[in-house]
């Protein structure tokens, strides 16, 4: 029988680390990118098929799911894995992002957060035990602990409060974990370091949380509007801190080159919903880049969206067939780029843990930025 959890690291170069986290109902491979399941679906896209992309897991939103369907609907239909017929790993978030992102509609206490339901306003209370029994009755493999998501710009003092009550929040998070003595026995918990761009409050998150003890860290509060040369400069002085047995997971990350520059750093795991927003909105990523398939330029243009690429969009259509079908309204097309997107995010993975195996990063990470730096191939 598979472990509860355990964490493999197979070898590194430089920060970088590849290695695979072992759980009942699968391996993950690091580093990893988790596709977006918010309401226990990827966006246009079946679970077989976000499978067939090369995903070991996806994250679900216990914000979204407890409110629709409800979490105890979705336990007495037999848990979030039967329920959207996905099989491997899930790792549910708290919910914490989600109700920073609605303040309008919250009410923020040393017991939690009281919001009121953006689809019929109904009253709700979300606290760190509450999130917890939440995510049990989904029957996550890899639970959040409940935090605030400070946010950007923020001051020193407001970032060292909230970041304090994020860890007074993670003891109980961890305490109500622990009381689910069936899921705890087969699910793994991650603590969340907050401390925004602030390092002495960085390193008291990290303090804080591994004296509490978790399964894996995850790093929190970016990707929130900072920007990417403050993101890395954070990770820059955040990453040595962190244990280097564990996962760490950066939450929210998200853009190519972010990834990239994030597993140089020592990152393990990531999650965006980027992919399959971008594809919905007519936007394919590929080797050379981001493109527009509304564009004209592309309207009779035989060739596949990316030539490297083995995806259905790129083996079977056209440019030109995607381009029609995004001009035409036709939803196909937002499906096909989806897709597509959730593939090359993959291929990027892969090709990122075979570099880091071999010991190849530097030349990895060379070779991506210089095709990206070609832009889309020339116009017929």
């Amino acid at each position: 029988m598979k472990p509860r959890f355990e964490f493999e690291i197979k070898a590194t170069d430089g920060t970088a680390r590849t290695g695979v986290i072992k759980m009942k109902r699968g391996d993950i491979r690091t580093p990893a990118f988790m596709p977006v399941g918010t309401a226990a679906t990827v966006k246009g896209v079946k679970p077989e098929d976000v499978e067939a992309t090369g995903a070991d897991i996806l994250l679900g939103n216990t914000y979204h799911l407890m409110l629709r369907p409800t979490a105890e609907r979705v336990a007495k239909l037999g848990g979030l894995h039967k329920f959207m017929n996905w099989e491997k790993p899930i790792l549910t978030d708290s919910g914490g992002y989600q109700v920073m992102s609605l303040s309008t509609l919250r009410k923020m206490s040393e017991d939690g957060v009281e919001f009121r339901s953006h689809h019929d306003g109904s009253k709700h209370m979300l606290t760190p035990e509450r999130s917890m029994e939440i995510q049990r009755l989904l029957g996550s493999d890899i639970v959040m602990a409940f935090d605030e998501c400070t946010p950007y710009p923020a001051t020193e003092e407001e970032t060292k409060t909230s970041m304090e009550l994020s860890m007074r929040w993670a003891k109980r998070s961890r305490s109500g974990f622990d009381i689910g003595s069936d899921h705890a026995s087969s699910s793994a918990l991650f603590g969340i370091v907050q401390g925004g761009v602030y390092e002495h409050l960085r390193s008291k998150s990290i303090d804080a949380l591994t004296e509490i003890g978790f399964d894996g860290y995850a790093v929190g509060g970016l990707a929130v509007g900072e920007g990417q040369q403050v993101m890395f400069e954070v990770l820059d002085f955040t990453m040595p801190m962190m244990p280097s047995d564990a996962p760490r997971y950066l939450m929210g990350v998200g853009k190519p080159d972010d990834i990239v520059g994030a597993v140089e750093r020592g990152i393990d795991m990531f999650d965006c919903v980027l992919p399959t927003r971008s594809g919905r909105n007519a936007q394919g990523w590929t080797r050379r880049g981001a493109i527009n398939l509304k564009n004209a330029r592309h309207r009779d243009d035989p060739r596949p969206l990316d030539v490297e690429c083995g995806c259905a969009a790129c083996t079977t259509y056209s440019r030109a067939y995607l381009h029609h079908l995004i001009r035409s309204g036709e939803m196909l097309g937002a499906m096909l780029l989806s897709e597509h997107n959730l593939h090359y995010y993959q291929d990027l993975m892969a090709g990122l843990r075979s570099a880091i195996e071999v010991g190849s990063l530097d030349a990895f990470v060379t070779a991506f930025h210089e095709k990206r730096s070609l832009g889309d191939i020339p116009e017929l």
